[in-house]
């Protein structure tokens, strides 16, 4: 199952990352600020631009635990296990991003990706644990329309962390054992949303956010690995470098 779910996040990853978009020709950050872009030139080429670099912070309330949503990919049915604790978790997550390459494609598929390194402490505001501090690398795709200040993306983000698993406690003190089975642990990331762009430097965004927290099973046989699956709302500020 650990195998299964590596591939399938690693697939995911390349298609979302693959620039291969066929249609516009690229341009720079320079090509959208000469004379010509007051004549019909998109605006958005001087937002969204190979190379360039961002500095974005976003936090999120995740109230609502789901089931594993790769269940039904991986064999397995879409429902919670019994008696497992509800999490509510606060990320507070500070990033690099970098946008690969500029606007390319046509129609829906016209937009840009981007590289995000990330640095992110949750606070996990109910749930046998108190937090949970992790790095972690993802990609997100741009779709961008021509002239468009709302942009809609999606993206998916992998990393590993730290988290005070209370599982061990649990167990040694004869209490339910329903906690995380150990400190180390692994997350991913699905979410989407919509972008608005202020100016070629700042923007902010808004969308909906998935969050997966598990041990991959490293915990087993001594603690199970119970794992967390929260969704909530999001809030991003950006900045260009």
């Amino acid at each position: 199952m650990k195998t299964r779910i590596a591939v399938g996040l690693a697939l995911a990853i390349l298609a979302l990352s693959r620039p291969s978009f066929a249609g516009d020709s690229s341009s720079s950050l320079e090509a959208a600020n000469s004379p010509d872009s007051a004549a019909g030139e998109d605006f958005n080429r001087s937002i969204y631009y190979r190379n360039k670099l961002e500095l974005s912070f976003d936090t999120g309330y995740l109230p609502f635990n789901t089931p594993l949503i790769l269940g039904p990919v991986l064999g397995d049915r879409f429902q919670r296990e019994a008696h497992l604790p509800n999490y509510i978790i606060v990320p507070l997550m500070l990033s690099l991003r970098w946008h690969l390459y500029d606007i390319k494609g046509r129609s829906f598929w016209r937009g840009n990706t981007e590289l995000g390194l990330s640095g992110s402490y949750n606070v996990i505001v109910h749930g046998p644990e108190s937090y949970y501090a992790s790095l972690g690398s993802g990609v997100r795709y741009n779709f961008i329309q021509p002239d468009w200040r709302i942009v809609p993306y999606t993206e998916l983000r992998i990393g590993l962390g730290f988290t005070d698993a209370a599982q061990p406690y649990q167990v040694a003190h004869h209490e339910w054992p329903n906690g995380q089975g150990q400190d180390f642990t692994f997350t991913f990331i699905f979410g989407s949303g919509v972008r608005y762009n202020f100016s070629p430097r700042y923007s902010m965004a808004a969308g909906l956010e998935y969050m997966h927290i598990s041990n991959a099973y490293l915990s087993e046989p001594k603690y199970y690995n119970h794992g967390v699956n929260v969704v909530g709302p999001r809030l991003e500020f950006n900045v260009a470098l």
